[in-house]
């Protein structure tokens, strides 16, 4: 059975949300903010995190960031009442794998739980066209020829050190070795001309691309 740990500040939110997951999947915790979330993931290591966009000490691209740190990649499905385009693509590009507002049916929830843990990408439909949007004016118009040096294994390898994962999560994600990872990485820093991870991280960073 899929285990998911549950993020709302809402208790009462909380509680639907649980009735309506427990019909199909184990919610092995809860928790009503950014710390409190990253000590829940941490310590369950879930397959799906469902995480409400605003926290009261942060937001869910907080929560998947810190999970990230202390090497946790569970995937990620925001549930937000928020349809900002600007809510959406920040959580996208954080890292889940989903996005879907709060006026989804249970069933319909369930089976978006279903699918992130399966690896799809899974969006409300209106919400999709940001996100198709965003990543599309990326391709096309932000042509980088520093990032046009990497191949693409090397490109999703560098997105993964940027976001903080460790050598052997990367491997894991991507069905390599470590030691292939790691003459990935190394050609990386090797083609930015960069020393470290960190400037890895802060380079991805103004670029967006992570």
């Amino acid at each position: 059975m899929i285990r998911v740990v549950l993020v709302d500040d809402h208790a009462l939110v909380r509680s639907g949300v649980k009735t309506e997951l427990q019909r199909a999947v184990e919610v092995v915790a809860e928790a009503g903010d950014v710390g409190e979330a990253i000590d829940a993931i941490v310590r369950a290591k879930p397959d799906v995190v469902v995480c409400d966009v605003h926290l009261p000490d942060g937001t869910a691209a907080d929560v998947i960031a810190g999970t990230a740190e202390r090497g946790v990649t569970s995937k990620f499905l925001a549930l937000s009442v928020s349809d900002a385009a600007e809510d959406v693509i920040q959580v996208i590009r954080s890292g889940a794998r989903g996005y879907v507002t709060k006026a989804i049916e249970g069933d319909e929830l369930i089976d978006a739980v279903r699918r992130v843990n399966d690896g799809d990408a899974v969006f409300s439909p209106r919400l999709a066209g940001f996100v198709l949007d965003a990543f599309s004016a990326d391709l096309t118009s932000s042509a980088d020829p520093e990032l046009d040096q990497l191949t693409a294994r090397e490109q999703e390898v560098m997105r993964l050190l940027a976001r903080g994962y460790a050598y052997k999560e990367i491997a894991r994600r991507l069905t390599i070795s470590i030691k292939t990872v790691e003459t990935h990485a190394s050609a990386v820093l090797r083609k930015l001309q960069l020393s470290s991870r960190n400037e890895l991280a802060m380079w991805a960073a103004n670029r967006r691309i992570v």
